[in-house]
C-alpha cells in the first residue's frame, strides 16, 4: 500500500486538506481522530493515563481531562513526553491496522507530529507538508479553538520549526490563499499520487 504522510503546523490546514483527499474517495486516516477515541469515556488508554497522572485529569463521564491535560504538558516538558510514549504507540498499531484494511489506491495518514517522533518512518513513502505563513496559524487557531495567541505560539514551540519541516517535505501544499486555491493544489496532488501508486 502506498502511503502518504501529510502534516503541519497548528492551524495549518491538515484537517482540511485531509478532508479534499477524503472526498476525492482516498483514505485519510486522522492520527487526532485516533487520539479523541483513545481517550474518549472507555476509551483504551484511559486506565494508563489515571495509573500515570491521577484520576485528577480524568473527568466525571470518565474521558481525559483535555483543558487540564493541556495546561499541564505545556507547561512541563516531561509530563507532555510521558503522555507521548503512552499514546504513539496506541495510535500507531490502529493507523497499521487502519493502512492494512484500506481499499483505496492509496492511503494519507494525517500526523500533526510526523517529524518530531519518527514513529512513522517505517509505514510511509512520502511527506506532505501544509504550510501557511505563522501569523496565520495563529489567527486560525486562535479563531477555531478559542485559544489565546499565547497559547497558540507555546504550541507552536512544541512542534518542530517551519523551516525544518519544509526540507523534509516531499510535496509542499501552500495555504496562505483560499479553500479553493487549497483544492486545486490537492486535485493536482491527488492525480499524481494516483500514478506513484500504480
Amino acid at each position: 500500500m502506498f502511503v502518504i504522510g501529510l502534516t503541519g503546523g497548528i492551524g495549518s490546514g491538515k484537517s482540511t486538506a485531509g478532508e479534499i483527499f477524503a472526498e476525492l474517495g482516498v483514505d485519510v486516516i486522522d492520527t487526532d481522530q485516533i487520539a479523541r477515541l483513545l481517550t474518549q469515556s472507555g476509551g483504551a488508554a484511559i486506565p494508563a493515563i489515571c495509573g500515570l497522572f491521577g484520576d485528577a485529569y480524568i473527568t466525571e463521564s470518565g474521558a481525559l481531562d483535555r483543558q487540564k491535560m493541556r495546561q499541564l504538558i505545556f507547561s512541563d516538558s516531561a509530563h507532555r513526553q510521558k503522555l507521548e510514549r503512552l499514546l504513539h504507540p496506541l495510535i500507531l498499531d490502529e493507523v497499521s491496522s487502519h493502512v492494512q484494511r484500506s481499499l483505496s489506491q492509496y492511503v494519507i495518514v494525517v500526523v500533526p507530529l510526523l517529524l518530531e517522533t519518527g514513529d512513522y518512518d517505517h509505514l510511509i513513502q512520502r511527506v506532505l507538508v501544509i504550510d501557511c505563513d505563522e501569523q496565520l496559524q495563529v489567527t486560525r487557531t486562535m479563531a477555531r479553538s478559542r485559544l489565546s495567541a499565547a497559547d497558540v505560539k507555546a504550541i507552536m514551540a512544541t512542534q518542530v520549526d517551519r523551516q525544518f519541516r519544509l526540507t523534509k517535505a516531499d510535496d509542499i501544499v501552500r495555504n496562505n490563499r483560499d479553500f479553493g486555491h487549497l483544492r486545486a493544489q490537492i486535485v493536482r496532488l491527488h492525480h499524481f499520487y494516483l500514478t506513484l501508486a500504480e
